[in-house]
């Protein structure tokens, strides 16, 4: 499955009290700076194949507007993004996503 395919047919985000608090808990990434990722470039997404037991799992390495780098977890739900996770890139993902660029 396409990720990029799937996104374009997207019509919003899904967002509830547990996933909007949990990453500001865990990593002070708000719900806006999550959104943002997938309107600015560069921005990829793939397959997350190994957490994709129960539902179809991706994951997305983009900016924010300010250029926060963000490594982000998601699935689609009723042509809805749902963020499961989202932290700062590490140095690996740092490195993939400028060889993308």
């Amino acid at each position: 499955m396409n990720p990029l395919i799937e996104l374009s047919k997207c019509i919003g985000f899904d967002w509830d009290g547990g996933n909007l608090s949990k990453n500001w808990e865990k990593h002070k990434a708000a719900y806006w700076e999550c959104e943002q990722l997938f309107f600015n470039h560069p921005f990829t997404a793939a397959p997350d194949e190994k957490h994709s037991e129960h539902e179809a799992r991706f994951y997305a390495l983009g900016r924010t507007d300010i250029g926060r780098k963000l490594f982000i977890v998601f699935t689609i739900r009723n042509k809805l993004i749902r963020i499961i996770s989202a932290r700062d890139m590490n140095r690996k993902e740092k490195q993939k996503y400028k060889e993308y660029k």
